[in-house]
């Protein structure tokens, strides 16, 4: 499978992660997201396209993929927050991304999936 952005062919595997995850730019990511949308998934909102960019800069920083408990941990941090919307916010994410936030956030991230943290993995 591929997507076309700006004249550029981009290469997807069957499930749609990038094959080269340096191919991503915003441009790729929006339109993976029209991709995800179209899948029958709910749509991204700016909050969701924030959480996409957290991850794509996590993984940058760190080569690996956030675990859950980071992604919540770092949420709370920059919004000054003390943990107690930790379960809400949690399950705000599985009702935007059912088949796993991680998961599903490094694939529209354009990450590669064969470094994906488990969904209940500690921070």
């Amino acid at each position: 499978m591929n997507i076309t952005v700006n004249d550029r062919t981009i290469e997807l595997d069957n499930e749609g992660y990038l094959l080269n995850p340096d191919d991503w730019t915003e441009e790729v990511g929006r339109q993976l997201i029209k991709l995800h949308e179209a899948a029958g998934h709910k749509k991204v909102d700016e909050a969701g396209w924030l959480l996409i960019k957290y991850v794509r800069n996590f993984y940058e920083d760190k080569l690996r993929h956030p675990s859950m408990n980071e992604l919540i941990r770092s949420r709370e941090k920059e919004e000054g927050k003390d943990f107690k919307g930790e379960s809400a916010f949690r399950d705000r994410l599985y009702v935007l991304f059912p088949h796993g936030p991680i998961r599903m956030l490094a694939k529209l991230a354009g990450l590669p999936k064969n470094a994906i943290a488990e969904e209940t993995s500690a921070g």
